[in-house]
Order: C-alpha cells, then structure tokens, then sequence
C-alpha cells in the first residue's frame, strides 16, 4: 500500500476469472490476478505474464510514466487495436508485486 497526499494505491491477489479477447482471439484467461485499487481509477487487473498470449503481441514504442508506479511499456496487436496492454518492467518498490504483469484496458472479470 501507499500513500501521498490524498493519492491511495493498494494491490491485491485476487481469484476473480479473468478473460480478455479482442476481435474473438483469447489473448488472457487467469485466476490468479492482482486487483491494483488506486485513487480515481477503476480497479486494474494485472494478469501474470504466464496466463497471457504473448506471442500475440508486439512491444510498442509508447512509454507513460506514472509518479506512483513508474514507467509502462505498451504492446499492441500488429494486425489490430495498438497499446492494448501495459506493464511495469521496474515499478516503484510501492507497488513491486505489480512487476511484468500486464494489464489490459478491457477485461471479462467474474
């Protein structure tokens, strides 16, 4: 957990279903995600790198840097929708679990 100046993140081991299918290709099916929780933001699934289809994805050149989490790497589907998926390759030591588990913007949560 942390906190700074009215601004919360708390990260979880969850057990909800996670699916995530773009263009009817499975690209994720776990139930071993982590429920990022943060100030002004829906809760986040990220999805170990194990239960991903990587394969389906290529890295983009698109980086973000949040003051909270750190810097995220984006990939995208080459044949479809781009920077789909993030992850924290070097999170800020805060939120260390989250490390190179990826996050869709669109999930099937049950």
């Amino acid at each position: 957990m942390t906190a700074t100046r009215g601004h919360h993140i708390e990260v979880e081991q969850g057990t909800d279903h996670v699916r995530v299918t773009i263009d009817g290709r499975l690209l994720a099916d776990t139930r071993r995600p982590l429920l990022l929780h943060e100030t002004g933001c829906p809760v986040r699934y990220y999805l170990p790198p194990e239960d991903v289809r990587t394969d389906l994805l290529t890295p983009s050149g698109t980086h973000t840097v949040c003051p909270f989490k750190g810097t995220a790497s984006y990939w995208s589907l080459p044949d479809g929708p781009q920077d789909i998926v993030w992850a924290y390759p070097e999170p800020r030591p805060e939120v260390a679990q989250i490390k190179d588990h990826l996050c869709f913007y669109e999930v099937d949560a049950d």
